[in-house]
């Protein structure tokens, strides 16, 4: 139960705003066949990634998927001569960034009205990603929803990485709550770690990323199926 009451909600893009395999499965091809030389080199970029492109998805715990932009271009450099890793880093965030309405899926069938439901109930929202923030600010945008959150940060927006307390830190400073009143929604352990590190109120799994039900639960109070069943978890836990 959460230990005061919920005044702040922070959303992880990527597997929980939007499903993670739906949206980014075609993107990581993409930015794959651009980056890599050969298919040897394709495969070991995708894998060392978490991506498998024989199966198409991404899989429990991938780097691409918990990780920030950087430290996966970091990860590839080694296997690109003559490729630094900024330069990596800048092109894969100038792919995501153009992703626009007809490559983002939503992880529920209507993102705005959830929202406004939400805001209807005094709520302040924001959004927590290990994506660029000017590519966040892109999807949000491109989703029509970015009006709706009174925060967004990204792995770049200098207050550090999940789990580390940063980014739930200062959405609770941003919007002027307690981070002990704000409850945490994320597909990946990292996000879901973030809530003890920081002191907040409830940490919520969704299941729209590759990480399934047995991977969550250990780190999470609640785990539903996406954030379209947040609004009945919080009317039965009386936030």
């Amino acid at each position: 139960m959460p230990r005061m009451p919920v005044r702040a909600i922070l959303f992880d893009k990527d597997g929980t705003l939007f499903d993670f395999n739906a949206t980014w499965a075609r993107v990581i091809e993409r930015i794959l066949d651009d980056l890599a030389p050969d298919p040897a080199t394709r495969y070991r970029m995708a894998r060392l990634a978490g991506y498998d492109p024989l199966e198409g998805r991404f899989l429990p715990g991938a780097p691409i998927v918990a990780g920030a932009t950087s430290e996966v271009a970091a990860v590839w450099a080694d296997l690109l001569p003559g490729r630094q890793p900024g330069e990596i880093e800048l092109y894969a965030n100038t792919v995501a960034g153009g992703v626009g309405s007809d490559g983002l899926v939503p992880a529920c069938h209507d993102l705005a009205s959830l929202l406004d439901a939400l805001r209807g109930k005094g709520l302040r929202l924001g959004v927590a990603t290990h994506d660029a923030e000017s590519a966040a600010h892109a999807h949000l945008d491109a989703a029509g929803v970015r009006d709706r959150f009174d925060f967004v940060a990204g792995y770049d927006s200098g207050h550090g990485l999940k789990p580390g307390p940063g980014m739930l830190w200062a959405f609770a400073a941003a919007v002027g709550v307690s981070p002990e009143s704000v409850v945490m929604l994320g597909d990946s352990r990292h996000d879901l770690e973030m809530v003890s590190n920081a002191g907040a109120a409830l940490a919520v799994g969704v299941l729209t990323g590759p990480a399934t039900e047995a991977d969550l639960a250990p780190f999470a109070d609640h785990v539903i199926p996406s954030i379209a069943d947040l609004p009945a978890l919080l009317d039965r836990l009386g936030g």
